[in-house]
């Protein structure tokens, strides 16, 4: 190390920090670590809930009104143990709810953001901790307010997870249009009020908080991919938020933002109305396209450290893969009527969102092929994370690819009721991001916690998940290019679709499979966590700064004060004797 003096602001926080109850240590904890890895363990427990959702799906369209076993005759034992046609919808809206808003979203910018910014800028905690802590807390008005609507009238919302009015803002629409969706509403409203105060955490520590010589082009990947992310969630939250607010005031005070004149539903009263449905279209892709990339952007950095790491070179193209990250944000503003092509929007305003968004194939292009650079002639360690990060490579093109058939405004409007849709959201979401995850967990596991993870059982994890998942959701494609129609609980009653039932038996049991592969992940992880092997500041020989801590790391992170003299992929250099070259250790001519 360059330097052994303890820093004293360090110094004063471990000592404030041990005389802290319990509470103030670990449930009310304002150490960025813990606030990170209260996130992880939070979203993986709703990881489980969104994936037996999806089972449920998958059951209906692979043994339609079958009686579901187990649990069948306990959820359903009015229908006689089988899914009803009002239950299956709320299946769709409350998968993709838990999925989008509890599992990805916190999973990337609240556990992995929490633990790593600091880490990895050389700072000692976040710039606001009270702000970081309220962050986490707000997130469990969410969890009640999404879990509490499986227990309302028609067992959740239904309107699905873009909740379109008026069959959302109306309480007689659907069995689960009344306290259920209302519960929806505030549930989204109470996540984005906690990713609104972590992204002006994040955006202000990183600004201000880096270590000596931290410039900004000496940060790691990760950490861009994190602060764009911020910027992306602080300016498009509060139109969400605004909108969220609308939308329950239409239902529990009358207004008339998104109802039409004289609207009756169920032989309701005629709502007075004078609104516009399309407005809430618009309000919500607003926001919820560049959630798309809320998404996946932190995953792409931390993909590019984990691929430079281990395949032993500098990541190829550095700054291009910093632009490219701000060129997909920038663009990500301006494509949100692509959601919208089927609303009957003006062709010309339909033309300009189906270039904006082939524009996006662009910098989404650098990216690929920078990795694809980063891992070409290098020394490959195919270790666990290693796996998942060049699965993620591999399925984002596939997603993306995907993709650029829905830019197309004559092809989107013939498909975009489809499960080539479902194909292609679940290939970026799941095949890309959800694997970025778990290579993220078997990276950093020893910096959490302090111990490694199981080589060999993480890797027949990746080879049964990935195995699994393209079952799953690459036939998805076939499925859509056939015409096969999503949120439908039946589609067989159409004869056109009869051929398409092996198919989605097929699709299901992949679909358990890699569901039950998770266990695997699972014990893996807990056992790990008490008896895994002990691992050193830094078990994989690498550059970042977060390595040079203590694993795992106490209260102020750092036992000396880091200085930084080079960015963090100086992998082979030859200023080294090792393969790697730390950000914190001095060039020759500065060593004693």
């Amino acid at each position: 190390m360059s330097t052994t003096t303890i820093d004293s602001h360090t110094q004063a926080a471990a000592a404030e920090m041990s005389v802290g109850s319990f509470l103030s240590t670990y449930v009310f904890s304002r150490d960025h670590k813990v606030i990170g890895i209260q996130f992880l363990f939070s979203t993986l427990i709703w990881f489980v809930v969104g994936g037996l959702l999806a089972l449920g799906i998958r059951w209906q369209l692979a043994w339609p009104w079958s009686d579901m076993p187990i649990i069948g005759k306990m959820l359903f034992s009015a229908e006689g143990g089988q899914i009803s046609p009002e239950f299956y919808t709320v299946l769709v809206t409350m998968h993709a709810t838990v999925m989008i808003f509890l599992v990805i979203i916190p999973i990337l910018a609240g556990a992995f953001g929490n633990f790593l910014i600091p880490l990895m800028i050389g700072a000692d905690d976040m710039a606001f901790p009270t702000l970081n802590m309220l962050s986490y807390w707000f997130m469990w008005p969410a969890f009640f307010f999404f879990g509490g609507a499986f227990f309302c009238e028609g067992h959740g919302a239904s309107a699905g997870w873009t909740s379109y009015p008026p069959l959302s803002a109306m309480t007689e629409s659907a069995p689960g249009s009344g306290t259920a969706q209302t519960f929806w509403l505030l549930g989204v409203t109470c996540v984005g009020i906690s990713s609104m105060l972590g992204s002006v955490n994040y955006m202000t520590t990183i600004i201000q908080m880096r270590a000596p010589g931290m410039t900004m082009f000496r940060l790691p990947l990760t950490i861009w991919g994190m602060f764009i992310t911020a910027l992306l969630q602080a300016f498009a939250l509060p139109v969400l938020t605004a909108a969220g607010f609308m939308l329950l005031a239409d239902r529990l005070f009358g207004t008339g933002f998104f109802l039409p004149e004289a609207l009756s539903v169920n032989n309701s009263p005629m709502a007075s109305g004078g609104g516009q449905p399309l407005l809430w279209q618009h309000l919500f892709w607003f926001y919820s396209h560049p959630a798309v990339y809320i998404m996946i952007l932190p995953a792409m950095g931390m993909v590019s450290d984990i691929l430079a790491c281990f395949a032993r070179k500098p990541i190829f193209g550095y700054k291009p893969m910093v632009y490219s990250i701000c060129g997909i944000a920038g663009l990500g503003f301006i494509v949100w009527g692509h959601h919208m092509f089927v609303s009957g929007m003006n062709p010309g305003l339909g033309m300009t969102f189906m270039v904006a968004t082939m524009m996006i194939a662009l910098p989404s292009a650098v990216k690929t092929f920078n990795w694809l650079g980063t891992v070409y002639g290098g020394k490959v360690q195919f270790t666990t994370p290693m796996l998942f990060a060049l699965s993620f490579v591999s399925m984002f093109v596939i997603g993306g690819l995907s993709g650029i058939f829905m830019a197309a405004t004559p092809v989107d409007i013939v498909i975009h009721d489809t499960y080539f849709i479902v194909a292609h959201f679940h290939y970026v979401l799941f095949a890309g991001t959800a694997m970025a995850v778990f290579g993220s967990i078997y990276f950093w596991f020893p910096k959490m916690f302090g111990r490694m993870m199981n080589e060999t059982w993480g890797k027949v994890h990746f080879v049964l998940t990935f195995i699994f998942m393209n079952g799953t959701f690459f036939t998805m494609h076939i499925l859509g290019v056939g015409g096969f129609p999503r949120r439908l609980a039946d589609p067989y009653h159409y004869p056109t679709f009869s051929h398409l039932l092996t198919m989605n038996q097929f699709m299901t049991i992949c679909a358990i499979g890699m569901v039950a592969v998770q266990i695997i992940f699972a014990i893996n992880f807990f056992y790990s966590l008490f008896w895994g092997p002990k691992a050193g500041r830094n078990p994989w020989h690498a550059n970042g700064l977060e390595w040079q801590a203590p694993s795992p790391p106490g209260h102020g992170n750092f036992d000396f004060q880091p200085i930084v003299y080079r960015g963090p992929y100086e992998y082979g250099s030859p200023e080294s004797d090792e393969d790697y070259y730390p950000q914190t250790m001095p060039p020759k001519h500065e060593r004693t």
